[in-house]
């Protein structure tokens, strides 16, 4: 029996029907984030991997309504989505392939529920995105949007009980990570019309709109970009202590998680002027240290 065999089964997934609607569900994950699904089934225990697989392909299915087509269609989109998930949550079953993997997850983890209704709900913060005037905006934008996203997959692993002292880490680290990823996206998302600097950030380092949408390598983007990953670095630092907070059996996935982010920036920093054209990557033997380092934390933890 493989390993994802045996996770289904330690996460009580028993129905056939139901093994195969998480089987396809691993397989959007691993098709639109493979290291998400390579780090859960090698770093947590096989308990908890169908559930985490669960919980990203909710996120992933609710962002990609959020950002696919014209925006009017986006949002009755996200509104009838967001309908059909409390009804199947109120019910306690769902028709909806998608949806009842979720359903199960929730029934073995019952706080995930809460989760879920709060990134529906803070999904207009991201549908109205309009750009941020200042760094008060952009963190407005965080605790609208960037957490309750987050929270959907980092509950499943938090403490049990009280996660209040949780959260609050969580969102130290969501604040770095949300920045860096507005940092190293930055050519993508101008292309798609969104500017995700703060204008105020702008202003301070004297760079334009202009400057950035024809990538334009001047000192004073550079200047911006570094200081933007300065901030990226001290916040994740900061954002660490969330590893502490979790159950031990759950750590190697969270540096893990932690990590990438720490990889990815000191990739972003080692060609600034490559950052205003496409997105950077950590080396991929970076990643694969972090990888086997964790996992064979995870190993110990398990024997």
């Amino acid at each position: 029996m493989g390993r994802w065999e045996r996770a289904l089964d330690a996460a009580g997934v028993q129905a056939p029907e139901l093994r195969a609607d998480y089987g396809r569900q691993r397989q959007q994950v691993a098709d639109y984030k493979r290291e998400v699904a390579v780090a859960a089934a090698l770093l947590l225990p096989e308990r908890m991997v169908p559930h985490v697989i669960a919980a990203a392909a909710f996120m992933h299915r609710t962002d990609t309504l959020l950002d696919s087509g014209p925006a009017e269609g986006r949002r009755e989109a996200s509104v009838r989505w967001g309908e059909q998930v409390v009804e199947s949550l109120d019910a306690g079953r769902a028709d909806d392939p998608e949806l009842r993997p979720l359903l199960h997850s929730i029934s073995a983890h019952p706080a995930l529920r809460e989760r879920v209704l709060a990134y529906l709900a803070a999904a207009d913060a991201d549908l109205d995105f309009a750009g941020f005037a200042s760094e008060v905006d952009y963190q407005r934008y965080v605790d609208e949007y960037s957490l309750p996203g987050f929270m959907v997959v980092a509950g499943l692993l938090g403490p049990s009980g009280d996660q209040s002292a949780f959260d609050a880490v969580c969102r130290t680290y969501i604040d770095g990570s949300q920045r860096l990823d507005f940092v190293n996206d930055l050519a993508e998302d101008l292309a798609d019309g969104r500017l995700t600097i703060p204008e105020q950030t702008l202003a301070q380092h004297g760079v334009t709109r202009a400057d950035l949408e024809q990538a334009r390598d001047l000192p004073s983007v550079r200047a911006l970009l570094g200081d933007l990953l300065d901030q990226v670095d001290r916040t994740l630092a900061e954002g660490k202590a969330v590893v502490g907070l979790v159950p031990a059996a759950h750590q190697p996935m969270v540096r893990c998680i932690v990590g990438v982010d720490e990889l990815t920036s000191a990739a972003a920093r080692a060609d600034l002027g490559a950052v205003l054209r496409r997105s950077a990557s950590p080396s991929k033997p970076a990643a694969l240290r972090l990888l086997l380092r964790e996992y064979l934390r995870a190993r110990r933890l398990r024997h």
